[in-house]
């Protein structure tokens, strides 16, 4: 009788598995089509830039309407204001009267201001490599091009984005986490995002 209960478990631990990694992926795939029609975006990420051999840290703001992106830094305080625009369903970058020179994070010319974009990119438009449960949350890996992985985890009811990591050159060169996620037809004008406190 043993020998014919655990394959019978093994089965059903298999099914269930797989029945949650097709919800998750079904989620996924909705959260990803709400995105592309969604007519104005609105958050803020606290951004940790990893180079070669220093750690920096941003605070920006990101927003998107029909008419293209912008994403502004709020903190440092030094740089506080800095804004640079992108046209829609782009990752290219134009600053409008300063230019941010933070340094390129990895071969392919990433930048702390640029990974907002990028990681909008990725879930618009990458392919789903995995899924998985982490404390709660669904965890997806995205591969959008052979040059970038996008490990992305999600809150559920209604799926948002939390936190990512972006990997370039085989290493972690970015690590987002998301607040105050604004999705859907179109938004009031933003306030100008407070100073952080230091």
């Amino acid at each position: 009788m043993k020998r014919l209960l655990l394959p019978l478990l093994l089965c059903l631990c298999l099914l269930l598995s797989g029945c949650g990694k097709d919800r998750a992926e079904r989620d996924f795939e909705s959260f990803s089509a709400r995105l592309n029609a969604a007519q104005s975006l609105r958050f803020t990420a606290k951004v940790r830039a990893e180079y070669e051999h220093k750690t920096a840290r941003f605070t920006l703001a990101y927003e998107e309407d029909a008419e293209g992106g912008r994403v502004t830094v709020v903190a440092p305080e030094l740089i506080r204001g800095v804004s640079a625009r992108f046209a829609p369903g782009g990752t290219t970058l134009e600053y409008d009267s300063v230019v941010l020179d933070t340094g390129s994070l990895d071969s392919f010319g990433l930048s702390p201001m640029s990974s907002l974009p990028v990681l909008l990119h990725a879930m618009r438009v990458g392919h789903a490599e995995s899924f998985r449960e982490e404390d709660g949350q669904t965890v997806v890996q995205l591969a959008p091009d052979d040059k970038l992985l996008c490990t992305v985890w999600f809150e559920k009811d209604p799926m948002r984005p939390v936190r990512a990591e972006l990997v370039t050159d085989g290493r972690v060169t970015v690590v987002v986490e998301i607040n105050d996620w604004q999705e859907g037809a179109a938004l009031p004008a933003s306030p100008t995002p407070a100073a952080e406190p230091q």
